[in-house]
């Protein structure tokens, strides 16, 4: 294909557009409902790959396996970044929920200790490893894809849509958990009932790989193709775009661990340390994550009009002065209403890094290079400070220092922040040059 051809390639219909960014965004809520199904019924099933302990303990070893699946996510990210980089962003969509769909149906079949002794934990991570490998993939392949199927004004508002499945893949597990603790005893829950959301998702995501072969491939990976550029490798993104990649690492840090911490964990540290019973606990977490849910496209649209730097500032000084008393605050809350407020703002806090994160990075780097610098740099720093987030705060409530984390959860949102006074504003500095 010539460089002229590739000018004069016409523009998609913003029907053809839609209907790509919903097909590539439902894909992402079957991956991210299968990655926080983990997350949601780690209180149910915990005792079923651990020895019997206190539940703190059950926990840490729950939470050090979600971590370990953080650990796959970097490969996974370099994998499948520089495959979809070579081969498209359609075939790196696929591959991805595939791996998720086998890590799924492996944790929803495993026997439990009591049944076959510490294979059972081995298992289960082996199956977070697969999970890993396909959501370090997941992230920059469907960042990439929406950000370069959107049109150029629009591009903040329709990339904000993988963080609205991404918490819709969270909402739905948390409400299958409502569903099922509502229909089913906690024995039963404890015995059986929590492989029903894995089984679940496994059958999902068979029906999300056959809508993901159906998907256009971008016109900015096409235009790539075209082009005489260095093949996409991780020694190209560091040799290249040693500036972007640290950036993205950096702009991610404080973002990721906020997420997690305001998210993952607050539903066990509602139980652990507020003293809400499970069933209130899940029920506060779902309904604040609804209203973030629909509050992710609102912001993506304002940072068309006003940058995206703004709400990345924004995040950044409101999670640096509002952690702290947020969690010290919903330590001695007893009724599920001011809870509800607290996890709510904490939660309106980290938007202005949710919403539009995604298009941030994809606008850090050229196309050739793209899916591989936006996944593999976060994925670095997410598995760094998200996914051992949940892990470092029951070490420090292990060891009687649980407002330590809350420190570390601001401090970071502080280093975060001096990267975001700094960076110039994607959107006027934008390297997606189709429209």
């Amino acid at each position: 294909m010539s460089e002229a051809a590739v000018v004069d390639s016409p523009p998609p219909t913003r029907r053809h557009r839609l209907l790509n960014i919903v097909g590539g965004s439902a894909g992402n809520l079957v991956e991210w409902y299968d990655w926080y199904a983990y997350s949601a019924f780690t209180l149910y099933f915990a005792p079923a790959f651990f020895p019997k302990g206190d539940r703190t303990a059950q926990l840490l070893s729950a939470a050090a396996i979600f971590a370990v699946g953080f650990l796959m996510r970097p490969i996974g990210a370099w994998a499948m970044g520089v495959y979809a980089d070579r081969r498209g962003r359609k075939a790196g969509l696929t591959l991805s929920v595939t791996l998720m769909c086998v890590g799924s149906l492996m944790i929803a079949v495993t026997p439990g200790y009591a049944s076959i002794g510490t294979a059972a934990p081995a298992l289960l991570v082996l199956a977070r490893l697969l999970q890993g490998l396909s959501v370090g993939g997941e992230y920059g392949a469907s960042a990439t894809y929406l950000s370069e199927m959107a049109e150029r004004r629009h591009r903040g508002f329709y990339s904000s849509f993988q963080y609205v499945t991404l918490i819709s893949g969270q909402l739905i597990a948390l409400a299958l958990l409502l569903v099922l603790q509502a229909a089913m005893s906690e024995a039963e829950l404890e015995a059986w009932g929590w492989r029903i959301p894995f089984a679940v998702g496994a059958a999902l995501a068979v029906i999300v790989f056959v809508l993901r072969r159906r998907l256009a491939e971008t016109q900015s990976f096409h235009n790539a193709k075209a082009e005489a550029r260095p093949r996409s490798s991780g020694f190209t993104l560091f040799r290249d775009h040693p500036g972007a990649a640290f950036l993205v690492m950096t702009l991610t840090a404080g973002g990721t661990l906020a997420f997690y911490a305001y998210t993952t964990y607050m539903q066990k540290f509602l139980v652990n340390t507020s003293g809400f019973g499970r069933e209130t606990a899940t029920a506060i977490t779902a309904l604040a994550l609804l209203l973030y849910m629909l509050l992710q496209p609102v912001a993506g649209a304002l940072s068309d009009r006003v940058g995206r730097k703004p709400l990345m500032i924004g995040f950044g000084i409101a999670g640096t002065l509002l952690t702290v008393p947020i969690f010290t605050a919903l330590e001695h809350v007893s009724s599920p209403y001011p809870a509800f407020a607290l996890v709510l703002v904490a939660l309106l806090a980290v938007t202005g890094y949710t919403s539009i994160n995604a298009v941030v990075k994809a606008e850090l780097f050229p196309a050739h290079i793209r899916a591989l610098g936006v996944a593999l740099p976060y994925a670095l720093a997410n598995t760094l400070f998200g996914g051992t987030a949940e892990y470092v705060a029951l070490w420090f409530k292990a060891e009687g220092m649980e407002r330590g984390f809350y420190w570390y959860v601001a401090g970071m949102c502080a280093l975060s922040l001096v990267v975001y006074a700094r960076m110039r504003d994607t959107r006027h500095h934008s390297l997606i040059a189709e429209d």
